[in-house]
C-alpha cells in the first residue's frame, strides 16, 4: 500500500540483495565451467543442462527475493495469469522456436559440426541455442535459421551417423578412345588422392553413350564432407585431364556432321491445252 515503509530485517535483507545476486552469478559461472570441462557428456546435452539450470536458478532466486522485499506472490497470480495469455497470443513463434531448440538438443538430432542441407542452406553447423541455428556455408555465409524450421522441414544430415559420403564425378571420352584404359585411369587418381578412401574403393561405370561421346562415372568416397568437395574435385579433374592426354585419350567437344545430299531431278510440269473455247 501507499506509505507503507519497510521494517528493518526488509531493509537489511534488500541491502545484502545485491551480495546474494553477485553469489548465484558466481554459482552459475562455475556450473558453466564445470558442465563444459565435462568429457563424458555430449556438447548438446551440456548447452541443455547449462541453459536449463541456469533458468531454473535464476526463477528460484526470483521467487525468493520477492518476499524479502515485501512483495506478496498471491498478489501477482492474477497479473501473471493474464500476462500468461497475452504472451502465449503474440510470442507463439518465439515459444514455437524455444520449445523446438530444446527437442533438438535434447534428441541429439544435430550436433555441433554436423554437415547438413534444410531448405536452400547447406553448410556446417557452428552453434545451437534455444531460438536459432548458426549453419556456415562453404562460402563462409552464415544463415541463422530458426530451430521451428529444423525441427519442420526434412533436414539432410550427411554426418549424422556416418561421415562418409560419395563423390561422383562424369566424364566423356571419344568413341575411338580404349575405355578400359581410360576407365583404369579414372581409378588410378581417384586412388591416388588422400581424401578419396579406400574402402570402398574407387570404381569407375559406363553410363550411357551420348551424341558426342562415351559417358563414363568415376564414383569414390570420403570421409571429411564438411571441407567441401570443390578442391578435390578440381584435382581429380585436372589429373585425369592430363593422364588422359598421355594416352592419347581423346575428350570430345560438341560436333555436329553435315551431308550433301545430290541434287534432285529436275521435275517437268507438263501443262494440257486448254480446250478451245
Amino acid at each position: 500500500p501507499a506509505g507503507r515503509k519497510l521494517s528493518y530485517a526488509q531493509t537489511r535483507r534488500l541491502e545484502l540483495l545485491p551480495a546474494e545476486i553477485a553469489a548465484l552469478e558466481s554459482e552459475i559461472t562455475l556450473l558453466e565451467r564445470k558442465l563444459a570441462a565435462a568429457t563424458g557428456i555430449d556438447a548438446s546435452v551440456r548447452v541443455v543442462l547449462t541453459r536449463v539450470t541456469k533458468a531454473l536458478l535464476i526463477l528460484v532466486a526470483f521467487l525468493v527475493a520477492l518476499p524479502m522485499v515485501g512483495i506478496d506472490l498471491t498478489t501477482l497470480s492474477v497479473f501473471g495469469g493474464a500476462l500468461g495469455v497475452g504472451l502465449g497470443f503474440g510470442m507463439q513463434k518465439i515459444a514455437a522456436n524455444y520449445v523446438s531448440g530444446f527437442i533438438i538438443l535434447i534428441d541429439r538430432s544435430l550436433r555441433i559440426g554436423n554437415l547438413i542441407s534444410v531448405g536452400a542452406e547447406r553448410g556446417i553447423v557452428k552453434e545451437i541455442t534455444t531460438r536459432y541455428t548458426v549453419i556456415r556455408a562453404p562460402s563462409g555465409i552464415e544463415s541463422i535459421v530458426p530451430n521451428e524450421v529444423l525441427v519442420g522441414s526434412v533436414v539432410q544430415n550427411e554426418t549424422f551417423s556416418d561421415s562418409k559420403v560419395a563423390l561422383p564425378l562424369l566424364f566423356q571420352v571419344s568413341y575411338d578412345a580404349d575405355l578400359e584404359r581410360a576407365m583404369a585411369i579414372l581409378i588410378e587418381v581417384a586412388a591416388a588422392q588422400p581424401r578419396v578412401l579406400q574402402d570402398p574403393e574407387p570404381k569407375a561405370f559406363l553410363t550411357g553413350f551420348g551424341d558426342n561421346g562415351i559417358n563414363l562415372r568415376l564414383g569414390c568416397w570420403i570421409a571429411d564432407p564438411q571441407e567441401g568437395t570443390l578442391a578435390i574435385t578440381s584435382d581429380i579433374n585436372l589429373e585425369v585431364w592430363r593422364r588422359f592426354k598421355l594416352a592419347g585419350i581423346g575428350i570430345p567437344y560438341p560436333q555436329r556432321e553435315v551431308r550433301v545430299l545430290a541434287p534432285l531431278p529436275a521435275i517437268s510440269v507438263v501443262q494440257s491445252a486448254l480446250p478451245p473455247d
